[in-house]
């Protein structure tokens, strides 16, 4: 009877709907972007909002308030079941990532108000510090949770000494009740982005994107004809003079270094024009999910590094692998990711390789490049938020690491993001 009791004091209506109300302020910017909205002032005041109401909440709120960010940001997983035809599972994912976001909330604050009892640590201060904390906390692998992501679009800076900062500010504003100590927030200001040299966009690219829905792309009565829609592309491509023509993800849906015919008609036509595609690679009978370049009648393949948890590699124990695989995905066999990521020169200029998931990781960014190709597939979780998400994410690296990021897509529009600003100029859809 007791448990019962204390559990039901973390149900009330009053935590549900407020956590709700706070994860929802955290999670508009996404859901405005999705409908075309972008507006820096009103993604400022929506953040600064959530975070002000989140330092201000107790540890029944910040549960709930996991529980629907998790929902909020991570709802579009649910959509891949349906080519599936598994739709029964959506509800799981909701209560998987509901559950796995709220667990971490509930954790972290149940951390901190334990340190304000034993070490007399003020519990805003352990707040601070857990929300600094977040975006370096990956259920199952997964890193697409960073609370500075609400910030790419706004008038305030993403790297961690500004988030630091906007804490700071707020927190100060709510121990002293003062309004005097907002304007901390002033120095969040990205100065630095307007100091930077910007070095141009590459205008010779032509990103090819695709509108190919999933149960199409593998359907073999169809393959000739995207098959031939890929060569008309480039044909048009060489047409229009362009020096690179950059397709997406699994454009060619198949092992193509086991088609020879195929391979050849690339070669041959790289002599005219340096040809950047995705496709299936077969190599000592390992499954790879690859980018081909194809340059100066010569050709290069390029494995990916980062793979999708459960998408393309079970994170799970191999024992509870293989169970999921089984049921879920009809014993399919995990790809294999590449040890070292890879960098290419097309003219002069140095592009590190990213295909769809890994281009989100932070892994990618090591060395900071100048500039990235990426291929994505984006028909798995089309139509939803994660296109839009994956955007945010690309421009958030891109200001963080100088990287411009050509980007041709599947099933949603494809994109230039340089300097992070999102560009769509040299772009074919």
């Amino acid at each position: 009877m007791r448990l019962n009791i204390k559990i039901s004091k973390h149900f009330t209506i009053n935590q549900i709907t407020t956590g709700f109300f706070i994860a929802f302020l955290a999670s508009a910017f996404l859901y405005l972007d999705w409908f075309g909205f972008v507006n820096s002032f009103v993604n400022t005041i929506l953040a600064l909002s959530s975070l002000y109401l989140l330092l201000l909440s107790d540890k029944k709120i910040w549960l709930w308030t996991g529980v629907w960010t998790g929902i909020l940001w991570f709802w579009w997983m649910g959509v891949s079941f349906i080519n599936y035809e598994m739709s029964w599972a959506i509800p799981l994912v909701f209560l998987v990532v509901g559950l796995s976001y709220g667990l971490i909330y509930l954790f972290g604050i149940k951390i901190i108000y334990l340190l304000e009892d034993k070490l007399k640590i003020n519990s805003l201060i352990g707040k601070v510090l857990f929300l600094l904390t977040l975006s370096y906390i990956h259920p199952f692998g997964f890193d697409w949770y960073k609370p500075e992501l609400m910030l790419t679009n706004s008038y305030l800076g993403i790297e961690k000494w500004q988030f630091f900062l906007i804490l700071l500010s707020l927190s100060l504003t709510i121990y002293y009740k003062k309004l005097l100590y907002i304007l901390l927030i002033f120095l969040a200001f990205p100065f630095q982005n307007y100091l930077k040299k910007v070095e141009p966009i590459n205008q010779n690219i032509f990103l090819q994107g695709t509108h190919t829905n999933v149960k199409d792309k593998w359907n073999p009565a169809l393959q000739q004809k995207h098959i031939d829609a890929v060569f008309v592309a480039i044909q048009k491509a060489i047409r229009e003079k362009r020096k690179m023509i950059v397709l997406p993800e699994s454009v060619f849906a198949l092992f193509l270094n086991t088609q020879p015919h195929l391979m050849n008609a690339l070669v041959n036509y790289s002599k005219d024009i340096t040809i950047v595609l995705g496709a299936l690679a077969w190599e000592d009978e390992i499954p790879r999910n690859s980018t081909y370049i194809f340059q100066e009648q010569t050709f290069r393949i390029a494995n990916k590094v980062k793979l999708v948890p459960f998408g393309e590699e079970n994170p799970l124990p191999e024992w509870m692998g293989k169970w999921v695989n089984d049921a879920f995905f009809d014993g399919a066999p995990d790809y294999v990711a590449s040890k070292e990521f890879t960098d290419y020169s097309i003219d002069g200029t140095l592009y590190r390789n990213a295909i769809c998931f890994e281009a989100t990781s932070e892994k990618l960014y090591e060395g900071e490049p100048k500039n990235m190709i990426v291929l994505s597939n984006n028909g798995w979780v089309t139509p939803s938020i994660e296109p839009t998400q994956q955007k945010i994410l690309l421009q958030y690296y891109s200001k963080k690491y100088g990287t411009t990021i050509y980007h041709a897509i599947n099933m949603s529009p494809s994109y230039i993001v340089h300097h992070g600003e999102v560009i769509q100029d040299t772009i074919s859809d």
